[in-house]
């Protein structure tokens, strides 16, 4: 059974530990809310079937241009950018980041982060 409490503390930690991010989510890959941080409940509700239709979309892009296993999606936006990786099969790790976020730290705690919760799901 997936230890909630601990993932909402991971989460905490990483949102507390980066500031260029503004929220974080963890969703299963059928746009179900799991944990979030930083965000309100209407917020994570859109941002986890949001989620689910960009990793779809970039699970088949992938596939399809024949550029190998999925591994994540990187929109960047005027305000901000949203990142999704996978956390296993089953869920998935977004976060919402600010307009110029150091990327290197972003991914490196988001990648710690999805390990450490695979193993909590």
């Amino acid at each position: 059974m997936a230890d909630f409490k601990a993932i909402e503390n991971l989460l905490k930690e990483i949102g507390n530990g980066t500031p260029d991010i503004y929220g974080l989510a963890v969703v299963s890959s059928e746009g179900l809310p799991i944990a979030s941080e930083l965000l309100e409940e209407a917020e994570m509700e859109r941002v986890a079937a949001m989620t689910a239709a960009m990793l779809a979309v970039g699970k088949r892009s992938a596939s399809e241009l024949e550029r190998g296993l999925f591994e994540q999606v990187f929109i960047k936006g005027e305000l901000g950018a949203i990142i999704i990786i996978e956390i296993g099969e089953e869920a998935v790790l977004t976060a919402v980041t600010g307009t110029k976020p150091r990327l290197g730290l972003v991914f490196m705690n988001m990648k710690r982060a999805a390990k450490q919760i695979k193993g909590l799901l």
